[in-house]
């Protein structure tokens, strides 16, 4: 069985750029991320290639699984543990066909449509959101909210991680809804301590859990 990270840290440049990708990687392991997400949409293949490869050899220092978003190519150049593929990405089911058997694949799914077919083609997570408002993406949707949360929880029968404004403050109320854990981007890379911010929002997560 796969495991899957409890708190998914997207690291990201565009709304920040005090710290690089490999930076934010490792200080968002130092405060207790057990999974690092690469994405990034613009660059040339080699720069992403070269980006990675240092993702890569800080996660694995760590043995933390780094999951590249969207590209099958730089996840197999770089041996990343898993792919993550957005609705307008690659299909789950050609992803599986060609990453190796042990990658984990994540894919985002806004509909019980869309994440019953995922995990029919091989998904072994589902990212849901958003939850709530984000300044994270230019065309974010309406916000999902708690109640369709729980509802697709319910519905996926694999883990579902959460993404969408979640800040440490909602953490727990999302992480009670039935989500196995979050994906955040701006609760970590735009704070002024990322691994001290990270290090809160595990804490939130495990007290939630046991709750």
């Amino acid at each position: 069985m796969k495991k899957i990270g409890v708190l998914h840290v997207v690291t990201d440049t565009t709304f920040q750029s005090k710290y690089t990708h490999p930076q934010l990687a490792e200080l968002a392991i130092q405060g207790g991320a057990d999974t690092i997400q690469f994405r990034q949409k613009n660059g040339s293949t080699r720069e992403l290639i070269d980006i990675a490869n240092q993702m890569q050899a800080i996660c694995s220092k760590h043995g933390v699984p780094l999951i590249v978003n969207d590209r099958t190519d730089i996840t197999m150049a770089v041996g990343a543990k898993g792919t993550h593929f957005g609705q307008d990405d690659m299909p789950v089911s050609i992803g599986r066909r060609i990453l190796p058997t042990e990658t984990i694949i994540g894919a985002s799914a806004r509909t019980e449509e869309k994440i019953l077919e995922a995990i029919t083609e091989g998904a072994d997570y589902i990212g849901f959101g958003p939850i709530y408002q984000t300044s994270s993406k230019s065309n974010a949707e309406r916000p999902k909210g708690l109640e369709q949360l729980h509802r697709m929880c319910e519905i996926a029968k694999c883990p579902v991680i959460a993404i969408g404004g979640i800040s440490l403050q909602t953490t727990g109320e999302v992480v009670r809804a039935g989500a196995h854990g979050i994906a955040v981007i701006s609760a970590v890379c735009g704070q002024k301590d990322p691994a001290a911010a990270t290090h809160r929002l595990m804490q939130a997560i495990q007290d939630a859990k046991q709750t």
